[in-house]
């Protein structure tokens, strides 16, 4: 019985059959998009993008985490992007979980305490705004002015900003 990592090997190998070649390092649209790592979210699909227009961060809950604030200052120090999307989602497991229910669910599984937090949080677009204050903060992005966070609805579609 073939995998899915076999499956999907299998498709990278088709893949470069019809490769279209390299793209440019820099992001053509200056941008970096930090969303969830929801298997319903087709960023590209989304804004309308192509390989090699924006740099696309991922992680559970699209948190603004130490290593999305790091991955960003590169993004722009290095790379040239000037311009932050946040995008949270509607039906987020992180929205309104239970983070101490967890951890102690990996402590009695491991016998040690998680060294990290989880970020659950109650309120949707209140994460966003704190999001979005997070990255305007942070004093080693040289841009800063151009940060807006969105909320996308995974049963329309449907994308709203949230104001901060």
């Amino acid at each position: 019985m073939k995998s899915t990592i076999d499956e999907l090997v299998g498709n990278a190998v088709a893949h470069a059959v019809d490769f279209a070649g390299p793209r440019a390092l820099i992001p053509a649209k200056h941008v970096a998009i930090v969303t969830c790592m929801d298997s319903r979210i087709d960023m590209f699909r989304i804004f309308g993008l192509d390989s090699g227009q924006a740099h696309i961060l991922r992680n559970a809950g699209g948190l603004v985490t130490e290593d999305v604030l790091r991955s960003l200052v590169l993004s722009q120090r290095r790379l040239r992007t000037r311009e932050i999307i946040l995008m949270h989602h509607t039906d987020c497991g992180l929205h309104g979980a239970d983070e101490p229910a967890l951890r102690a669910e990996i402590v009695a599984d491991t016998g040690r305490e998680p060294p990290y937090a989880f970020g659950a949080f109650s309120d949707l677009d209140e994460a966003m705004r704190s999001a979005i204050a997070r990255v305007r903060g942070h004093p080693f992005l040289p841009h800063r002015d151009r940060v807006r966070g969105f909320i996308y609805d995974v049963e329309t579609g449907h994308l709203r900003e949230v104001i901060a």
